[in-house]
């Protein structure tokens, strides 16, 4: 595992709040009993000719997938509810312009890891729809996002 400074830690928050994303999303998934899955993730960006900043990351958190676009982009994703909040929890005090995203997702996903998916209440499921669209209404994102009244219906919820 790479060193983990609080200065080196600092840069990647940097590296999150300017060249990556923060996401919770509804997925469809015909293994699970309800059809639908959540996932949380944290995607850092940067043009595939200098991707060594996202390997240097990816050595640092000792976490993470490394794949290579069609665009010429790179991505370093990490996912899941429990991997997504430890790393979140250490670059909170440096994360500086996506502190909002950040906060929804930690709070997403402390829900998820609360109950399995099935055992929880409606409330927490409508809670969850309303951090995906804050954390939407905050990114920005090039494509179509869900609206609310979508996220309802994959769950099987009334408005």
């Amino acid at each position: 595992m790479g060193s983990r400074s609080s200065e080196h830690i600092a840069y990647i928050a940097g590296f999150l709040d300017g060249d990556g994303s923060l996401m919770l999303q509804i997925k469809k998934r015909s293994d699970q009993k309800n059809g639908v899955r959540f996932m949380a993730t944290i995607c850092f960006y940067q043009d595939t000719r200098h991707e060594k900043d996202l390997i240097w990351i990816k050595r640092v958190l000792n976490i993470g997938y490394l794949s290579r676009r069609k665009d010429g982009m790179s991505e370093l994703r990490i996912n899941g509810y429990s991997s997504v909040l430890k790393i979140l929890l250490m670059l909170k005090p440096y994360i500086r312009f996506k502190h909002i995203q950040m906060e929804a997702l930690i709070e997403g996903c402390e829900i998820l890891l609360s109950s399995p998916l099935r055992k929880l209440k409606e409330s927490d499921l409508k809670k969850l729809v309303n951090l995906i669209m804050l954390i939407q209404s905050n990114n920005y994102s090039t494509r179509r996002k869900s609206s609310k009244k979508e996220l309802y219906v994959k769950l099987g919820l009334t408005p």
